[in-house]
């Protein structure tokens, strides 16, 4: 008797209060990890903006390292350097101080300094890289200004530091 009841329950299906409370459940636990997924995926669009843009200075040094003769790196532009980061970061927002040319000496040195900010819609993370003088040193790290703060060196704090 009571397997007859257990198969014919199984084969009714589930009941409406049942099935409102699992569709309930299930609405819930996307809507929450669709909200954290976006600004995850914010984040790395960041993070990937801010590394192109170290990549892209590191592979001209090493161009003209390797060739023995200054070069040059376009920073506006078609190609340039804020558009790599445009393009492997998504879309993301670029601040910066920097000249129409970022220029390398035969032995690798930046000759031109400046910071570049890169930030997005959907997180508070901004990262910042500075070229520092004399010797061109690269520093990625966290930008503190916050978003009307504009771009300067003392603002970015190191990843370390953070």
């Amino acid at each position: 008797m009571k397997r007859a009841m257990v198969r014919r329950r199984a084969a009714e299906g589930l009941a409406l209060p049942e099935l409102l409370v699992a569709v309930l459940v299930l609405g819930l636990l996307l809507a929450i990890g669709g909200f954290t997924g976006q600004g995850f995926l914010a984040r790395q669009r960041v993070e990937v903006a801010a590394r192109e843009l170290a990549m892209a200075i590191e592979r001209e040094r090493d161009l003209a390292l390797r060739q023995g003769r200054p070069r040059s790196l376009s920073v506006d532009g078609p190609g340039g350097l804020l558009d790599a980061a445009r393009v492997a970061g998504g879309r993301v927002e670029l601040s910066h101080n920097l000249p129409l040319q970022l220029r390398f000496s035969a032995n690798g040195l930046l000759l031109d300094g400046g910071t570049v900010v890169v930030a997005t819609a959907g997180t508070d993370l901004r990262r910042c890289l500075v070229m520092g003088l004399p010797v061109g040193v690269l520093r990625l790290g966290r930008d503190e200004a916050g978003a009307g703060g504009g771009v300067s060196a003392a603002s970015c704090v190191r990843d370390e530091e953070a």
